[in-house]
């Protein structure tokens, strides 16, 4: 009884690398199943019920001598392909005439022709089940969670879901390819895909553009060398996550992201900034640690909601004159690794200011014991340590 889902993806006569075979061991039998790792437990029970009697309710599966809990993955349960499960029935959770015991199966009373028809389209109906309760899921939640999915590309049946997705997270794969079919996500809110490997060519920002309603879009860890002028054209970024790529500069349309509150750019090849960047009025964190900054444009400094800006690791001399003065808000300054020493800082008109604001910062961290080892970072190195 060797049983295939149908498949999701572009292609439903290959096999699904992400769909694993399960045992399990009923009444003398064991029946081969063939299931989504990101499967529920709840889902295997629905899979199971036509092929043993036996109601979801009444199931207890037990794996490794647990019992698995209905909501729990069958990935985070740790199955895997060829898994051997134990199926024990609770009595009167049934339909029909009881459970499909061994004896059951054998006797010839019940495998007349039409009683096998049947058999063969209530299996036929539990091979979609899975397919079909995930994309319910995902219309019913508005996420799709497939991080760690061991994905070549996104299945099919996300861009079916259209306006109905509002967070899509596939990072941790290897995804080759976002297509421009993503612009029919009308609703997406937040959209992750660190960790892929994409390059340039890999993403269609003319889909990413139509994105509207995007707050969140995070890119850290693939292989990007440039970001387009498209980019402006999302103007509802809160926060912009494009840490670990290979980027030599941003684009001047940067600017045009009046919303954007969060900018982490760290570990790139990042060697100056935009002018732009100042007209980003919302920004609380601008992280451009260890790239290959030698200068900062003066319009840094009428980011006047800057909170925090990390600059640890690049190759800056100095400061934008207005930083400390414009920026009333500043109290996270990180110049570790730079040729700017707290002696240079000290000269910087507003100094006292922000070094009142950071101490009193640094206090509040040591009440409520957050965040702090109860050493007092000055924020950048001492001459004795160039």
């Amino acid at each position: 009884m060797d049983m295939e889902m149908e498949k999701g993806g572009d292609d439903a006569s290959s096999p699904d690398p992400a769909t694993i075979t399960v045992h399990l061991k009923f009444s003398g039998r064991t029946l081969p199943l063939s299931v989504s790792p990101d499967s529920t437990v709840r889902d295997l029970k629905t899979l199971i019920q036509p092929l043993t009697n036996v109601l979801p309710r009444g199931q207890k599966l037990i794996f490794k001598g647990k019992v698995l809990a209905d909501d729990s993955s069958l990935r985070v349960q740790q199955l895997t392909n060829g898994s051997k499960l134990m199926l024990i029935a609770s009595q009167g959770l049934h339909q029909g005439d009881g459970p499909v015991t061994k004896d059951a199966v054998t006797s010839p009373s019940t495998n007349t022709r039409a009683e096998l028809d049947a058999k063969n389209s209530q299996i036929h109906k539990a091979q979609t089940v899975i397919v079909k309760s995930r994309s319910e899921r995902w219309r019913s939640t508005g996420v799709v969670a497939l991080s760690e999915c061991y994905l070549k590309a996104v299945p099919e049946e996300v861009w079916a879901c259209g306006s109905s997705i509002r967070v899509l997270d596939i990072s941790t794969n290897s995804i080759q390819d976002i297509p421009i079919k993503i612009s029919a996500l009308k609703s997406l809110n937040k959209l992750i895909i660190n960790a892929n490997g994409l390059l340039d060519e890999n993403i269609s920002w003319e889909g990413l553009s139509s994105l509207k309603v995007l707050t969140l879009l995070s890119l850290n860890q693939n292989q990007l060398t440039t970001l387009p002028s498209t980019l402006g054209s999302l103007t509802s970024l809160h926060q912009l996550h494009i840490a670990n790529n290979k980027l030599k500069s941003l684009p001047a349309e940067i600017g045009s992201l009046s919303q954007l509150e969060i900018l982490i750019a760290s570990n790139n090849r990042i060697t100056s900034l935009p002018s732009s960047v100042g007209n980003c009025c919302s920004l609380i964190e601008i992280d451009l640690s260890c790239n290959l900054l030698a200068e900062l444009p003066e319009t840094l400094g009428d980011i006047c909601n800057l909170k925090a800006l990390h600059l640890r690791n690049n190759g800056i001399k100095s400061l934008p004159s207005t930083l400390f003065k414009m920026c009333s808000q500043l109290s996270t300054l990180d110049l570790h690794g730079t040729e700017i020493t707290n002696d240079i800082l000290r000269q910087i008109e507003g100094w006292e200011d922000f070094d009142e604001r950071r101490r009193l910062k640094h206090q509040k961290q040591l009440d409520f014991r957050v965040g702090s080892s109860g050493v007092f970072d000055e924020g950048a190195d001492d001459n004795r340590h160039l």
